[in-house]
């Protein structure tokens, strides 16, 4: 009876889990072949990489030196710099610091410290600001009764008050350089140009594998993704921090939205969408601005899950606008594979459980097949991304970078699960809070203050040791090319897993 019961279960479910396995492939090898793209937009790109500062829609290398003329000191813009501080008192003096030592004209800089802290944070602040004051800075210490819209509602209301024809915003983990508005601002001279990105840098890429492999990714974001769409004119975004914004062009874009979890994504398209002026974007390789990485799983995990929720949650807001917009087919294309691009997540997901679920019922030969040879292009392509952003870098020994992929690929498939219920929750429309990344300033022993249970995290541990099993067993068949993928999931997600539970 029970042996009828399994052989009709596996008969149901085993197409089942199949389809879902091909399904999941076929969008990852669609965002993989778009990745490919983008590599290949970034070494296209015009001028030598990363020193020419190149903007999104110029049409030649004159821009950049248009964009950078000189200006006699009186005619330099007003600039606020806005500081969004929520309960951050390890970071919060070296950040007020960093931007008091500014090289910009005291009387055309304006500081703006939006503290919505609710800890010691708020006397740290004023001790700084009294400081920076005392230089015969103009500062602004701007508390709120209540923490509405998070960090987009405290730029917004800064905004409102502000000074400046230019916005620049710096999140608490970075050390601005005193040079930065110097490199940045005289891209504004051209009267179109609404937004400037500069680079991150890392100030703790060595700390541990976590934060090497995190330096990585965002070395590759950088130097590939913003690069290519740049240098394409395409719609790339600002990054939250380390950049500029013209107050007019968030003015036309209706300002400061808190309806999703990524306000700086969604400015950016709202910016560039506007129908009142054809706004434009500049991305500044060459100019570098370190900050702190996270160096606990559970605040890496946090962070990410809220960039795929909130990136999920713009497409949904604006997908229908980029379509439906005036822009080149090939333009709106990239737009919309932009602001889904965390779909993969969800893909790899389903993949991990489909091919479990396909091992489990027996129906494993051409799935095992189809997950090798997409392992493979997956790491190929991988291994372009990380060698092409290092170079473009100008990192020394780029190869070098190589031996992390593995530990890229499989923090990704460890982040997964995670995401892909950020991606469902945005798709249907359920709200989370804001959760802030935890900071430490590099000192040790501070992280996350607020503990998951260990259950949290069972189902990346369950199917983490599922993952191994169903490796082991595959190995023992001599499917030792088709075990490794299933071994790199099944240890991405022990990876996460424990390393959230330890912390």
């Amino acid at each position: 009876m029970l042996s009828s019961w399994w052989l009709h279960t596996q008969s149901a479910l085993a197409p089942l889990a199949l389809a879902l396995h091909l399904g999941a492939l076929l969008v990852l090898a669609v965002y993989g072949v778009h990745r490919l793209w983008l590599v290949l937009g970034a070494l296209r790109a015009p001028g030598p990489a990363p020193d020419a500062p190149r903007a999104a829609g110029a049409p030649d290398a004159a821009d950049a030196p248009r964009a950078q003329a000189p200006r006699a000191p009186g005619e330099l813009p007003v600039i606020t710099v806005q500081l969004p501080l929520y309960n951050e008192p390890a970071v919060a003096a070296r950040l007020i610091d960093a931007v008091a030592a500014l090289d910009w004209p005291a009387d055309r800089l304006e500081l703006q410290v939006l503290d919505d802290s609710t800890d010691e944070t708020s006397q740290v602040c004023a001790q700084r600001v009294a400081a920076a004051r005392a230089r015969g800075l103009t500062v602004t210490h701007l508390r709120r009764a209540e923490r509405t819209g998070y960090k987009a509602g405290a730029l917004e209301a800064g905004r409102q008050v502000a000074r400046g024809e230019l916005l620049a915003v710096l999140d608490s983990d970075f050390v601005v350089p005193p040079s930065f508005l110097r490199q940045t601002a005289p891209a504004f001279a051209a009267p179109d140009v609404a937004m400037v990105q500069a680079r991150w840098e890392h100030l703790n890429r060595q700390a541990s594998l976590l934060t090497r492999v995190q330096a990585l990714l965002l070395d590759g974001h950088f130097a590939i993704e913003q690069r290519a769409r740049a240098a394409r004119g395409h719609i790339f975004n600002f990054n939250g921090t380390a950049g500029l914004w013209r107050a007019s062009a968030i003015a036309d874009a209706g300002g400061w939205h808190a309806d999703t979890l990524t306000e700086d994504l969604d400015l950016s398209y709202r910016a560039a969408l506007t129908t009142a002026r054809r706004w434009r974007f500049v991305f500044l390789s060459a100019v570098a601005v370190p900050a702190e990485l996270p160096e606990h799983m559970s605040a890496f995990r946090s962070q990410q899950f809220r960039w795929a929720k909130g990136s999920i949650e713009v497409a949904r807001k604006l997908a229908g606008p980029v379509a439906r917009s005036a822009r080149s087919p090939g333009a709106r294309l990239e737009a919309l594979m932009h602001l889904t691009h965390n779909v993969p997540y969800l893909a790899t997901a389903v993949l991990v459980v489909s091919g479990l679920a396909a091992a489990a019922l027996g129906a494993t030969p051409w799935p095992a097949a189809l997950t090798l040879t997409t392992a493979a292009l997956t790491a190929l392509v991988s291994c372009g991304y990380v060698l092409v952003a290092q170079r473009l870098l100008g990192r020394p020994r780029p190869w070098a970078a190589l031996a992390l992929v593995p530990a890229m690929s499989a923090l990704v498939a460890g982040i997964s699960i995670g995401q892909a219920r950020g991606i469902a929750q945005a798709l249907r429309g359920q709200r989370t809070e804001f959760v802030r990344t935890p900071k430490t300033g590099g000192a040790p022993g501070l992280g996350p203050r607020a503990r998951r249970p260990a259950a949290a995290y069972l189902p990346e541990a369950t199917l983490g040791l599922a993952g191994l099993t169903v490796a082991a067993l595959t190995a023992s068949r001599q499917s030792w090319l088709a075990a490794a993928p299933l071994a790199l999931f099944g240890l991405g997600l022990l990876w996460v897993a424990l390393g959230s539970m330890r912390e």
